[in-house]
């Protein structure tokens, strides 16, 4: 979720984007989807208050009531003014700005925007606003919350009880911060291993997501026809992404699922049956299409399937902007959407220009009244029914204010019982597991001590990058729950990322795997891990003769042939969460390993779509694979050979929010880089101009030299393309301009390392205040004494003074008669 796909120009004018033509395939027939009846009999009283509300309204009333928008693009007076309906936070917005708001300041800022939603207006009603959060594992956008493993964690477990009880915890963290909506859950059925949200999916196939629907539900709202149904200890849920998003062609993000109704319906909505019997009261429609038409404009599915045959009575939400894709609209006018059955527009940032022309056609007709007071009654009937009109301010009501509650140890013990139930064993060699906590055991990998790739995606941020470990009071890394064993027994538990030891250790634990991201930046283009340091890592402790348990983050189930090989264990601890201790658990025996696989192992780096169930299937470790300790672990030696990557542009350094083949970005004091180091020197966060974290935002704090560099996984060899005259060009934005000097180098190792000043051309750049492009011809970096046979980092952006500084894209670049001289 979370992302605009309108093409901003240079000259700020937005472009509609291009969409496929839709066909007779995207036209379906509802006699054709199984039938449901109405989950909640209807309320004559709460109907009949329902009308009095809307006779009473104003059509401007009504308007707002539609639109939702973005807390970083709105305030509570324009609440107050437009009379918004809903507010959301997106995946990097918080009350201060700051990624790591304290909890308070959300609970301040709810009461804000109710204050904002009943002040008085004449005569009209007042209407309370709800306020819709993406608490995907847990209360994941506040400090201090409990956070749960991914859903394809969760999958693994097949367990649907320890899903209610995770919905129920979820429900209280986020009452405490007075928020009464959560964007949640996630009920994809996931086809292609490239797609970037595969870990918000509870498998491959829908049997997990129906059964755990309901009682995921459940835990959230309560049950229908309690008296704490939606109220109290619960919260409004959201089933999503209806419909097909797992399925898109080659994984792609917001993309298209082509496949006959047949498939739509058999394969993609089963979950969605017991989400609405369990009185979920609203769904997100998908940013993806069918067969060329956008899921927010296809009447046939919106309304003809999930309201008239299904009988759902709650209401539609949009997602980010997406009723912007539908043919014909821009993100600040699109009557089609609300016309197909869309209820609510989720509009963060585009909200002003989609309530104009949205109250424009109200009024000429264009959208049928009808049609809004149906959308407008459907948004009353959820708020009536969660008793919004009568529970007060959001600190007044239940739980609120009750900070202690977040990351408690009662809460933190069903995160923890959930990272046992979830992490899957897919080599046991010798039967090394259960290791014996009162050995010398070193704990090495980039992963070991790292709650952000712990934690993953949709953590304090977005992507779940940019945070430190003070961020994660309530938390327990792997490191911390390996060491807390081992001392407790008497034992000795040594860190070492690198692998490096003094005393020869009796076993090696070493915890790697994906770095954080979420949806369309964590597309792929094939499931190949590619980690050379991890896998020298590996080799040098087998090659010392030291015992090794590999432990894998990943958001997918990945290539890994040669990890498994060099490992004597190898556990999918997918992206486990808060509790490091639950992974101790099951390494030391103090739980038993249960998990299953929720998705199929690929046997090749290329095997991006495989499925059980399909032609051919042919998988290293089947779907529902899952060793325990009891039972043997051996593993053939495995082919290591991987298959040619896709297709893509190694010129390409970084673009559209995502880092090139094998690149990633380090930053800090020169000779001590680092992926995601303290906030003294520099940051790094993401930042938009075409697309929402399209872009990066880099900012020296001007106390000590610092540097911002792009890395590679290995060496790159440029002669070809610096004897072609190409030019590394990037885009940039001066937001704040350099008071120091400032270098854009090269670097081929240690002692190699040239480049040119650049401090003027940046402050001629932020004279324009607009996006600027510079180009630098590749020769200038080899007569600064770059070797370009073998650069390790292309990109190195250095100053001792403040800077900031936003960068779009970075790339090896055809030249121009823009580029600089070699100065």
């Amino acid at each position: 979720m979370f992302k605009a796909f309108a093409v901003t120009l240079c000259s700020g004018v937005a472009t509609a984007p291009v969409v496929a033509q839709p066909d007779h395939r995207s036209i379906a027939d509802p006699s054709k989807w199984p039938e449901q009846a109405a989950p909640i009999k209807s309320d004559p009283t709460l109907e009949s208050r329902i009308n009095s509300l809307i006779a009473r309204m104003s059509l401007e009333q009504k308007v707002g009531q539609v639109i939702q928008a973005d807390i970083g693009s709105v305030t509570p007076e324009d609440v107050r003014q437009y009379h918004l309906g809903s507010i959301l936070n997106g995946g990097n917005s918080t009350p201060t700005g700051k990624y790591n708001a304290p909890a308070k300041e959300w609970l301040k800022a709810a009461d804000a925007f109710y204050a904002a939603s009943m002040a008085p207006d004449g005569k009209l009603p007042r209407i309370p606003i709800i306020w819709g959060s993406d608490a995907v594992h847990g209360h994941n956008n506040i400090v201090g919350a409990t956070l749960f493993p991914h859903n394809i964690g969760l999958g693994a477990a097949r367990d649907p009880e320890l899903l209610r009880r995770i919905g129920e915890v979820t429900a209280i963290e986020m009452r405490t911060t007075g928020l009464d909506w959560t964007f949640a859950p996630t009920l994809a059925v996931v086809r292609d291993d490239r797609w970037g949200r595969t870990y918000e999916g509870f498998g491959e196939t829908p049997e997990i997501a129906t059964s755990y629907a309901a009682p995921l539900i459940e835990g959230l709202q309560g049950k229908i026809g309690d008296k704490d149904w939606l109220r109290g200890p619960h919260i409004i849920a959201t089933a999503k992404h209806f419909l097909g998003d797992g399925g898109t062609t080659g994984g792609k993000d917001q993309g298209d699922t082509r496949i006959a109704e047949s498939g739509l319906r058999d394969l993609f909505s089963p979950p969605y049956l017991p989400a609405i019997k369990a009185g979920v009261q609203s769904i997100m429609v998908s940013f993806s299409g069918w067969n060329g038409a956008k899921m927010h404009g296809n009447k046939s599915l919106l309304n003809g399937v999930v309201k008239q045959r299904w009988n759902f009575d709650g209401f539609l939400v949009g997602d980010w902007n997406g009723h912007g894709q539908v043919a014909g609209c821009t993100v600040t006018s699109c009557t089609q959407s609300l016309v197909a059955g869309l209820d609510m527009y989720m509009a963060p940032d585009s909200w002003k220009g989609l309530y104009n022309s949205t109250l424009t056609a109200a009024r000429d007709g264009s959208l049928p009244i009808d049609r809004l007071d149906d959308a407008v009654r459907r948004i009353l009937r959820v708020k009536l029914r969660a008793g919004l009109f009568e529970a007060g301010k959001p600190s007044s009501r239940p739980y609120a204010g009750e900070f202690e509650r977040l990351g408690s140890p009662e809460h933190r013990a069903v995160a923890r019982e959930a990272v046992q139930k979830s992490l899957v064993l897919l080599k046991n060699a010798g039967r090394i597991l259960p290791l014996n906590a009162s050995a010398n055991i070193l704990i090495a990998g980039d992963g070991a001590d790292n709650m952000a790739k712990q934690t993953g995606g949709w953590t304090l941020s977005w992507q779940g990058t940019g945070t430190v470990r003070p961020d994660f009071p309530n938390a327990q890394t792997i490191w911390e729950g390996i060491a807390e064993a081992v001392d407790a027994t008497g034992g000795r538990a040594t860190l070492s990322p690198n692998g490096s030891y003094t005393t020869r250790p009796d076993v090696a634990i070493v915890v790697f795997g994906e770095d954080p991201y979420a949806e369309f930046q964590g597309d792929r283009a094939d499931v190949g891990y590619d980690d050379a340091r991890s896998l020298k890592l590996l080799h040098s402790l087998q090659a010392d003769g030291i015992p090794t348990v590999t432990v894998f983050l990943s958001g997918r189930p990945m290539w890994v042939n040669p990890f498994l090989n060099a490992s004597d264990a190898f556990v999918a601890a997918w992206l486990p969460g808060s509790e490091g201790g639950g992974v101790a658990d099951l390494l030391f025996g103090k739980a038993q390993f249960t998990g299953k696989l929720p998705y199929s192992w690929p046997k090749t780096s290329d095997q991006t779509a495989v499925n059980i169930g399909d032609k051919g299937y042919d998988p290293l470790f089947a779907y529902g694979f899952g060793l325990s300790t009891d039972e043997p672990g051996d593993l053939t030696t495995l082919p290591e050979d991987r298959a040619a990557p896709a297709q893509t542009d190694d010129n390409i350094l970084f673009a559209s929010g995502r880092f090139g083949n094998g690149r990633h970005l380090l930053i800090g004091a020169p000779g001590a880089l680092a992926t995601n180091p303290g906030p003294d020197l520099i940051t790094a966060e993401r930042t938009d101009r075409n697309a929402q974290e399209d872009s990066l935002r880099l900012r020296w704090k001007g106390g000590g030299r610092a540097a911002a560099a792009i890395a590679q996984d290995r060496s790159r060899d440029l002669t070809r393309q610096a004897n072609g005259d190409l030019a590394l060009e990037l885009d940039v934005k001066v937001n704040v301009a350099p008071t120091a000097d400032v270098s854009l180098m090269m670097s081929c190792g240690e002692k190699c390392t040239g480049g040119i000043p650049l401090r003027l051309t940046l402050a001629e750049a932020k004279k324009t205040d607009k996006w600027t492009r510079i180009a630098i011809p590749l020769s200038c970096f080899a007569q600064a004494g770059v070797d370009l046979s073998r650069v390790e980092e292309p990109l190195i952006l250095v100053t001792e003074g403040q800077l900031d500084l936003s960068i779009s894209s970075v790339r090896i670049a055809s030249p121009s008669d823009k580029q600089l001289s070699c100065q």
